[in-house]
């Protein structure tokens, strides 16, 4: 499916998550190293596109790209471009689907994130791995957190990336932006209109509608840290 048959950005929201926002000692370096190599039990969220996983999905991963920025750390995102097959136009991590020479599915997130926004693994300090995330599109994304080390420089793949921009992980890490909505598919009613609804968060922040599978796995990384 190269676009949702709605405008997510256009549907009420049903209801904020509205947990507290993570403290702010949570959002330093440190603290995220030491909960990486030590992780404490938490239970991830099944989104709706994943409980309907279709046979064999393809693996996939997408780099959580933390920047550390003087006035604190950023989430690193692109925009997907318009005609792409699936995902088309939608705030997405950089990543993409496996390749045989891929090492591992950390190794598939770095050669992901070179080829679309240029970014070099030499930047990178990889934290760990978030729990896979199965998306209505067929795959099975592991999500790699890292630490990104600035100076870098970007170079987006036109083909694949329309932006590349930042957003304070203070801000995605609190759960008063995680916002809830949902659709249900033209032509259902009914007990098939309940069946067939979609619930899902949606993050907006300046100009940029995060929602779907990238808020999904930004809602687990939350739940993750806050544990």
């Amino acid at each position: 499916m190269a676009k949702p048959l709605f405008d997510p950005a256009q549907l009420p929201i049903d209801t904020i998550a509205g947990e507290p926002a993570l403290p702010h000692e949570r959002l330093a370096p440190g603290w995220l190293r030491e909960r990486f190599a030590r992780p404490l039990d938490w239970l991830p969220e099944t989104a709706d596109e994943s409980r309907a996983v279709k046979p064999n999905p393809t693996p996939a991963s997408v780099l959580v790209p933390l920047v550390l920025r003087p006035h604190g750390i950023t989430v690193l995102l692109t925009q997907r471009t318009a005609h792409l097959n699936d995902h088309a136009g939608q705030v997405a991590f950089p990543g993409g689907r496996a390749e045989h020479d891929d090492a591992d599915a950390v190794d598939t997130a770095l050669r992901e994130t070179e080829e679309e926004i240029g970014l070099h693994r030499r930047h990178i300090e990889i934290l760990g791995t978030l729990p896979l995330y199965y998306t209505g599109t067929g795959y099975a994304v592991t999500p790699v957190v890292g630490l990104v080390a600035p100076p870098f420089e970007l170079k987006a793949d036109p083909f694949e990336v329309a932006e590349i921009f930042e957003v304070p992980l203070r801000f995605l890490m609190d759960g008063a932006h995680h916002e809830v909505r949902s659709a249900t598919p033209p032509g259902t009613d009914g007990e098939q209109n309940r069946q067939a609804k979609r619930t899902f968060y949606t993050m907006p922040y300046e100009g940029h509608f995060i929602w779907g599978a990238t808020a999904g796995m930004l809602r687990n990384l939350f739940h993750f840290l806050r544990a």
